[in-house]
C-alpha cells in the first residue's frame, strides 16, 4: 500500500469483513504511531524501562483502536489511535509501577511536608519554608521537583482535564456521583493554593498553554514554570488523600 486510496480501501474491505489479514495489514501499515508515541514517552522515563517493552505495550492498543474504530464517524484514526496507544502504555506501566522507588518517596515526603505545614500554618506553604521542613535546601528542593515533573509529565503528555490527572492512579474507578464531587472538592481546594500555581494551572489546563509559554507569562524558566506545576499538583493530591 502506497497512497491513501488503498489504505480507505483496506479500511473498507475490513469494517465489512472483520478479517484478520485486513486487520493485520492496517496494523503493519500504522506501526510507526507506536513508535512515534513510545519515542516520545522513553524521554522521560526512566533507563529501568525497557524500549521493547513499551511498544509491545502500545502495540495492544494500537489493536483495540483498529478494532473499535468507525470510519463513519470522521475522526482521524491516527488521533483518535494514539490515544489508546498512549493509555494502553500507561495502563501496563501504572500495573508494573515504573515509577523509580527513590522518587515515589520523595513525593510521599514532599506531600506530608505540605499536610504537616498547612496544618500548622493554616496556609500554603512557601518553597523555603517546605524545604525547611523536609530538612532540605531550596536547591534539593527544586531538583526534587524538576525530577518528579519529569516523569508526571510523560504520564500528563495530551492528558485531559485536571481532575482527570488528579485522580489518575486512584486504586479503583470513580462512580459518576464521585467524580462530580471530586470536581467540586477539587476547585475549592484549587482556589486556596497560592496565586503563582493557581496561574499555572488555570493556564496549562483551561488555557491549553505549554509550561514553555507559562514561563514567558511568568518572566521565569520554563524549568521553573514546571516546578511550580508540580508543586501545585502535590499540593492537590496531598489535600484529596492521594493513596500512592
Amino acid at each position: 500500500m502506497d497512497s491513501a486510496s488503498d489504505i480507505d480501501r483496506l479500511w473498507s474491505a475490513f469494517t465489512e469483513s472483520g478479517d484478520n489479514q485486513d486487520r493485520d495489514a492496517l496494523i503493519i501499515w500504522y506501526s510507526p504511531l507506536v513508535k512515534f508515541v513510545a519515542g516520545r514517552l522513553m524521554v522521560n522515563l526512566p533507563s529501568s524501562v525497557e524500549h521493547g517493552d513499551v511498544l509491545s505495550y502500545g502495540i495492544f492498543g494500537l489493536i483495540e483502536a483498529i478494532e473499535r474504530f468507525e470510519p463513519a464517524r470522521g475522526i482521524r484514526f491516527e488521533t483518535y489511535a494514539m490515544g489508546r496507544i498512549r493509555g494502553a502504555m500507561f495502563d501496563e506501566l501504572r500495573r508494573v509501577d515504573w515509577v523509580p522507588r527513590a522518587l515515589r518517596h520523595k513525593m510521599r515526603l514532599i506531600r506530608g511536608a505540605i499536610a504537616v505545614l498547612e496544618s500548622r500554618l493554616r496556609r500554603s506553604p512557601a518553597d523555603n519554608e517546605l524545604a525547611a521542613e523536609l530538612d532540605w535546601t531550596e536547591a534539593q528542593l527544586n531538583t526534587a521537583l524538576t525530577e518528579i515533573s519529569q516523569v508526571r509529565m510523560a504520564a500528563l503528555d495530551d492528558s485531559g482535564s485536571l481532575v482527570d490527572t488528579i485522580v489518575d492512579g486512584y486504586p479503583t474507578a470513580m462512580s459518576p456521583f464521585d467524580l462530580a464531587e471530586t470536581r467540586q472538592v477539587l476547585a475549592s481546594e484549587v482556589a486556596r493554593l497560592p496565586e503563582r500555581e493557581k496561574t499555572v494551572l488555570a493556564l496549562y489546563y483551561y488555557e491549553g498553554m505549554t509550561l514553555a509559554e507559562i514561563g514567558r507569562v511568568l518572566e521565569v524558566t520554563e524549568s521553573r514554570a514546571s516546578q511550580i506545576h508540580t508543586k501545585a499538583l502535590l499540593h492537590l493530591r496531598s489535600r484529596l488523600g492521594d493513596p500512592s
